[in-house]
C-alpha cells in the first residue's frame, strides 16, 4: 500500500484559522487567513510543521505584547 501526502494543510492556532500552507517545489509556501498572521503571507517554509510553528511564534509574541505592562490601562 502506497502513502500519498497532502498537497495542502489548515494551520489552526488556539481554533482560529492562521492560514494554509500548499505545497510546492520548494517546500510549502504559507497564506494567510487572518490578518494576524499576515506577516507569515507567501513564505516558504522547510515542512507543514514548520509553518505551524511560526504561525504559533507569531500568536505567542501577539500574546505576550497583548499582555504587557506597556499595553496596560
Amino acid at each position: 500500500m502506497s502513502q500519498t501526502q497532502s498537497n495542502a494543510y489548515i494551520i489552526e492556532i488556539h481554533d482560529r484559522a492562521a492560514g494554509i500552507v500548499t505545497r510546492d517545489a520548494g517546500g510549502f509556501r504559507f497564506f494567510s487567513s487572518e490578518r494576524l498572521f499576515d506577516s507569515l503571507e507567501g513564505r516558504q517554509f522547510r515542512s507543514a510543521r514548520e509553518a505551524e510553528r511560526a504561525a504559533r511564534a507569531v500568536f505567542s509574541e501577539r500574546s505576550r505584547r497583548a499582555n504587557s505592562p506597556l499595553f496596560a490601562n
